[in-house]
């Protein structure tokens, strides 16, 4: 009975899909039935041209982005949004993460969830942090709270520094 329902469903949407955008009226369409000509399975071929790593090529960060160093971060920031920090500027990113790691409520949380639930209780903590530390470095302290993608960036890779070395602990 599910086949059926599913073929049914499916049919529906593309007479809909055919008179609605493709300029056909219900009756061009309506004589069409929907019939199953073969049955199998598609093989992938490993090592072929055009083969994709479902861990690295499906939208999904690589292993060596999340676990690029703070100065080519910096570079990708400058690169990326046009600003000129210099590697005596990731001393302000260094201090922020390490008060961040040496939060017991951040450890808790990280130890007790998964990522996604753990940028809740993180974000609230780095704006707080961010805010402390506000007269060190103010160009970088406007940056990020101006400009929602530089900040988004900044807090996104910060959030996985910190969650997993909390992890470890």
């Amino acid at each position: 009975m599910t086949t059926i329902h599913t073929e049914k469903t499916f049919e529906t949407a593309i007479v809909e899909c055919l008179v609605e955008q493709g300029g056909y009226s219900q009756g061009d369409v309506g004589d069409y039935r929907l019939q199953k000509v073969a049955d199998g399975s598609i093989e992938l071929q490993t090592n072929e041209v055009g083969e994709l790593d479902g861990l690295t090529e499906a939208g999904i960060k690589r292993a060596q982005e999340e676990n690029a160093v703070l100065s080519e971060i910096i570079e990708l920031l400058n690169e990326r949004f046009g600003t000129n920090f210099e590697q005596a500027d990731k001393l302000f990113f260094d201090q922020i993460e390490a008060e961040l790691v040496q939060d017991e409520t951040l450890k808790t949380q990280a130890q007790a969830n998964k990522i996604d639930t753990f940028k809740y209780a993180f974000e609230d903590q780095f704006l707080s942090r961010l805010i402390e530390r506000m007269d060190q470095n103010q160009e970088i302290f406007e940056k990020i709270v101006e400009d929602k993608a530089f900040g988004g960036l900044v807090r996104e890779w910060m959030m996985k520094k910190v969650y997993a070395r909390l992890q470890k602990r």
